[in-house]
């Protein structure tokens, strides 16, 4: 597939984690498509690096920065990108295929295999399809977390991210504020006596 320069068409500039600059192909109508939205990079300096091997997923991955960062912190793991717009996988496939990130598996999220085990999620969720398609979403992956798996979200304070935290962990799945900067929370959240929670609940 050839991405074609069209009216409407963008390449903005991104730097990895690990301070590799690339460039990532995105469109209009996209979310943040003339920069990488600030709240993608709040994450990605917030939350911890990932698992060197698993399933990792980037749900709501927009034109893929979040899944390019996974895929080349760790080559060993598979990323799975997904989002419900077939123009942001398409361009998702396009960057990963031009920068080298032969690890990333791009999908619907239906497409997803049914019995996957995630081992660590990130997400700058998809907030414009209402809050309650955004919990239902968020149920179902969160609930396909691996035991000692963990998941990390960035939300903007203005448009709910210290309501969220509450819902989530009444929701079953413990959650508190990692970091924020910006006006952006970073959420983690961690399944309920996991290994790294009770690591947490002793001070370690």
């Amino acid at each position: 597939m050839t991405i074609g320069t069209p009216p409407g068409f963008f390449r903005v500039p991104f730097r990895l984690p690990g301070g590799e600059e690339v460039e990532l192909d995105t469109d209009r109508g996209l979310f943040s498509v003339a920069h990488v939205d600030p709240g993608t990079k709040v994450l990605l300096a917030k939350a911890p690096s990932p698992p060197a091997e698993g399933n990792l997923v980037d749900l709501g991955c927009g034109y893929g920065p979040i899944s390019i960062a996974l895929a080349k912190q760790s080559p060993k793991a598979t990323v799975w990108a997904v989002d419900v717009n077939p123009r942001a996988r398409e361009l998702t496939e396009a960057n990963a295929r031009r920068l080298g990130a032969h690890n990333i598996r791009v999908v619907a999220p239906d497409d997803a295999p049914d019995d996957l085990v995630v081992a660590a999620l990130y997400s700058n969720p998809p907030l414009h399809t209402g809050k309650s398609h955004l919990h239902e979403l968020l149920v179902h992956w969160l609930g396909r977390l691996a035991p000692d798996g963990g998941a990390w979200l960035v939300v903007k304070r203005s448009l709910g991210s210290d309501s969220l935290i509450p819902w989530l962990t009444n929701s079953g799945f413990p959650a508190n504020k990692l970091g924020s900067r910006r006006g952006y929370r970073v959420i983690e959240v961690r399944l309920p006596d996991s290994p790294a929670q009770a690591r947490g609940a002793m001070g370690e």
